[in-house]
């Protein structure tokens, strides 16, 4: 269920609320244009400045505007256990087909900490979930050995990896087996993770380019590793110039030079300086898409 391109998904606000209508209109362009999947409420979402209502609400927008199309893994961790088990357990209950747990943040916690959080919280769903390690933003790496042992675990499915390590996810693919499913977490790399045997991205890039990013994901899923890295190549410069600031800063601009949303990020991220604006601008042109 969780393969090819699945959209890490912006938060499109308006005058400080989340703006629903954007957010329908944009999860319907992603589907329209191939993504095999929506993640509501990851990092690209802001869900770090959401409240609990507005989270709630932002997955069950997903999940409405979903349904019957392609599968929703919401965003539902957090650095307190007890925290996502709540919004997981609310996730579950709105219809989403998984759940998104990144490592806890800030705590900083030991590699049985790790395994503790994860296994708690899987005990408290009946969702699959796909772990998400993410060192630059959490400050701790999940090693391979981790991954193995909560692989172990019925309902915990997979991993979207955005450690940068080829060879940690090499390790993750050849000792967890055919079931269990390794996801990019890094645009830039996810060619060469899926020459290694991953089986698509959770991407930022695919919110303005989903029919690219799922084109490669397929092309990698039929042996076609030279059609996929050919997409690698043309997708090279849209995944650059989307990380030219904090994530989801620069996607918010091109979604926003698009006409898809309102610029708003919320704070303590703030719009783009005019310079990289312009870079922004010069690619999206640069490729037809304002």
């Amino acid at each position: 269920m969780f393969e090819g391109a699945f959209v890490a998904i912006v938060t499109p606000f308006k005058n400080g609320k989340v703006d629903e209508t954007a957010l329908r209109a944009l999860i319907e362009y992603q589907i329209s244009g191939g993504a095999n999947g929506i993640v509501p409420c990851g990092t690209t979402g802001e869900s770090a400045t959401l409240s609990h209502e507005e989270h709630d609400q932002v997955i069950r927008i997903a999940v409405e505007a979903c349904k019957g199309k392609v599968p929703v893994l919401a965003g539902t961790g957090s650095n307190s256990t007890q925290e996502a088990i709540k919004l997981t357990q609310h996730a579950q209950a709105a219809g989403a087909d998984g759940s998104l747990q990144i490592t806890p943040y800030y705590n900083k916690p030991s590699q049985e900490g790790l395994y503790q959080h994860f296994s708690t919280v899987a005990a408290d769903t009946d969702l699959p979930i796909i772990l998400y390690n993410v060192p630059s933003r959490t400050s701790v790496n999940m090693c391979p050995e981790t991954v193995v042992r909560l692989a172990k675990i019925k309902n915990i499915v997979g991993v979207k990896e955005a450690s940068g390590s080829l060879q940690a996810i090499s390790e993750i693919i050849d000792l967890c087996g055919k079931d269990f499913t390794v996801l990019s977490g890094d645009d830039p790399l996810l060619w060469p993770i899926l020459s290694v045997g991953g089986r698509g991205v959770i991407s930022v890039s695919a919110n303005i380019l989903p029919g690219k990013v799922a084109a490669m994901c397929q092309a990698a899923a039929n042996g076609d590793m030279a059609k996929a890295r050919s997409l690698h190549y043309e997708m090279r410069e849209i995944n650059d110039v989307l990380f030219i600031d904090t994530n989801p800063v620069p996607v918010k601009a091109a979604l926003h030079l698009m006409g898809k949303i309102e610029k708003e990020v919320r704070t303590p991220l703030v719009t783009l300086s005019s310079s990289h604006l312009e870079s922004v601008k010069e690619v999206l042109k640069k490729h037809g898409l304002c």
